[in-house]
């Protein structure tokens, strides 16, 4: 009994440095303004526009958007002739042919944009052996969402803390789980030129590109926004004529 109870609070004294340095290595943060926050938040369609740029310019070289098809960009105000314009400067892989071979061809709207890389094992091998993962549903599927892939953007320092040893091709960047990332530092003042003139900081480009990749994470919300709302507004009403036709049946009956 007293082994039992000795090795209890033995495990207990472990645990708790383990605890308190878990607490200290947590990543808090900063809070950005999103234009889509909140019951009537809506996307800043020159935003996502931008965004887009961003993407198609920097991160499509090694991330991918499997569930983004070119038709998609209608949503934005891109007009179709634009939007098969754009497809077209793809090639997609298609087949096979009457000779049971694949073949190359121009993209159509009806398109997913295409993959940077034929499989994981080249995109490995042209990555120093890291997997650039899918930006999809990137804003979904890490905590912070938005919030998290634009800090993380902005987080590189060239020099790590003192006491931090980086392995090699690793990279450091404070909002990154570790602190120690394949991703070299990509977003940086006028890494590219807006048509629209919009400001091309290294802060306003993290934020357009982080606007697009949660208009693709979440094509239907400002749908789903909409139709929040109505319901709220449908609750309401019915609550009140609910409560009227209480009062109005009760007044008859004495008390």
């Amino acid at each position: 009994m007293r082994k039992v109870l000795f090795g209890a609070v033995a495990a207990l004294a472990l645990s708790l440095p383990l605890a308190a340095m878990s607490a200290e290595e947590e990543i808090h943060l900063p809070k950005q303004e999103w234009s889509f926050n909140g019951v009537l938040g809506k996307f800043d369609k020159q935003q996502v526009q931008r965004g887009f740029q961003v993407y198609k310019e920097v991160c499509s070289a090694c991330h991918s958007l499997q569930y983004f098809a070119f038709r998609n960009l209608a949503d934005l105000g891109y007009s179709e002739a634009q939007v098969k314009t754009l497809a077209a400067t793809y090639e997609i892989q298609d087949g096979p042919d009457d000779n049971g071979d694949m073949f190359k061809r121009k993209g159509k709207a009806s398109d997913y944009m295409p993959k940077p890389f034929a499989n994981d094992q080249a995109a490995r091998a042209s990555n120093g052996g890291a997997l650039p993962p899918d930006l999809s549903l990137m804003t979904k599927a890490r905590e912070g969402g938005p919030d998290y892939v634009y800090n993380l953007l902005l987080g590189y320092e060239d020099t790590p803390p003192a006491g931090v040893t980086l392995m090699p091709g690793m990279n450091y960047n404070k909002y990154f789980p570790g602190h120690q990332i394949g991703m070299a530092k990509q977003i940086q003042d006028g890494l590219l030129t807006y048509a629209d003139g919009a400001p091309n900081d290294a802060a306003h480009i993290a934020k357009d590109v982080t606007a697009f990749l949660h208009w693709v994470a979440e094509p239907k919300l400002e749908a789903r926004h909409d139709t929040g709302v109505r319901v709220i507004l449908y609750t309401l009403l019915f609550t009140v004529l609910a409560y009227l036709a209480k009062r109005q049946i009760w007044s008859r009956i004495e008390h």
